[in-house]
């Protein structure tokens, strides 16, 4: 890696989410990155494999990228927040994450996640927000 490449960040994990090659963000998963590189990989691997949860695998893959994108996005917050200021770009991770949560019937912890967007200020680019999410939800709930 060239000097400009490490002061940049672009690394393997870098050029991996710019590609939008799910095989080659996947293969990068488990190398160290900076934060905001890991940010980009994870939610690119749960936006690709959400548009495929209709099969098995990407439905499953989903999953598990979404709980370990729930669970380091306190990390992803701070750095996000250091580089954009209050400009944060759309995070579509916990949208994406929280609906097919909801799909599948795990309604508690997809109002878990909701609130913790809620908690970080996110936007989900509706009208109603992620409250919005929360009522539709609890709504399922109540005629389950």
């Amino acid at each position: 890696m060239t000097s400009t490449e490490e002061k940049n960040g672009w690394d393997k994990v870098y050029w991996a989410y710019c590609s939008g090659d799910l095989k080659k963000m996947l293969s990068v998963t488990k190398l160290e990155t900076r934060a905001s590189n890991r940010h980009f990989l994870l939610q690119s691997i749960i936006r690709d494999t959400y548009k495929l949860r209709s099969d098995e695998y990407y439905q499953q893959l989903c999953l598990k990228f979404g709980e370990i994108y729930f669970e380091e996005y306190p990390v992803f917050e701070l750095k996000l927040r250091e580089h954009f200021k209050e400009d944060l770009p759309r995070i579509t991770a916990f949208e994406h994450y929280a609906t097919l949560l909801t799909e599948l019937g795990e309604y508690e912890k997809a109002i878990t996640v909701c609130k913790m967007a809620i908690s970080f200020n996110l936007n989900d680019g509706t009208k109603s927000n992620y409250q919005g999410r929360i009522d539709r939800i609890n709504k399922k709930i109540i005629t389950k």
